[in-house]
């Protein structure tokens, strides 16, 4: 006896083409799961282009951990609640902004990986000190990281670290970060910290920007000279530089040496961060 020809509506839906850069209860059910390198019971929603986390529902509380890199999520927000979920892998994103009281929905939360996301400001960070069970983070390869007592701030922040950016955090790092950040004292300088901006500097940036530009301009004009001195006519046969050429270089180098010496200005002649 022959089989059943298919339902034409049934045939119709598996037709349709998946929505992009959503993740669907369908994209979901479909994905591959099952015990990760550490044994624990995981999801791979990796790649996907996924714009928006949603539909997590749909997990049913199953899984230890979700793996949701290599995406295009913009905020880390939108979960239902998850009880049983302990580690998220959210590098290769976009994230630039964290939701706020979000370990009610994630209480059991221990490690997120955030590597290579737009976390800018220390202030991005303070929603992660809700977490009571965050014992590994990582935030490398953010804009944040750049922040003038980055690591002290989030190590006083979030009392539970044991594991910053895959280093292990000391109790001299926490015992420095509570004298830096505590008390009367700690709130102001909490507060300043908070103001940095990655790309941003201010007067004294500026004044240093500008006066590293004068100093680049004259180590070029230098070695321009001493470039035409070298190859025209007091170059000595045998190679070596004229002396017109030898002090022309001294001079140069005697600039590149001042411009390192300079205080938050780096080689290409810019403020560092």
């Amino acid at each position: 006896m022959g089989s059943a020809a298919p339902d034409p509506a049934t045939t119709a839906f598996l037709s349709l083409p998946r929505l992009a850069g959503r993740l669907t209860a369908e994209l979901i059910l479909r994905s591959p799961q099952g015990l990760d390198p550490v044994q624990d019971y995981a999801i791979d929603l990796r790649g996907h282009k996924i714009a928006a986390i949603e539909n997590l529902a749909a997990t049913q509380n199953q899984f230890d951990a979700i793996d949701l890199s290599d995406n295009e999520i913009v905020k880390l927000e939108g979960f239902p609640p998850l009880t049983r979920l302990h580690t998220l892998y959210l590098n290769n994103n976009r994230i630039a902004r964290i939701g706020k009281n979000m370990d009610e929905q994630l209480p059991m939360l221990k490690c997120v990986i955030l590597t290579n996301n737009r976390l800018g400001k220390l202030a991005d960070v303070d929603p992660l000190a809700t977490f009571k069970h965050l014992t590994h983070l990582s935030l490398m390869n953010n804009p944040v990281t750049r922040a003038e007592n980055y690591r002290a701030y989030v190590i006083y922040k979030l009392k539970k670290l044991k594991v910053l950016d895959f280093r292990k955090v000391k109790p001299k790092e926490r015992e420095a970060a509570e004298e830096l950040f505590g008390g009367d004292e700690g709130e102001a300088a909490m507060e300043a910290a908070k103001t940095f901006v990655p790309g941003v500097v201010g007067e004294e940036g500026a004044a240093a920007a500008s006066a590293s530009g004068y100093s680049l301009f004259i180590i070029l004009l230098l070695l321009a000279i001493a470039l035409v001195l070298a190859t025209g006519p007091g170059f000595e046969r045998d190679g070596r530089r004229a002396p017109d050429a030898h002090r022309a270089a001294a001079k140069a180098e005697d600039a590149v040496e001042i411009e390192a010496a300079m205080p938050g200005v780096d080689a290409r002649g810019s403020a560092s961060a």
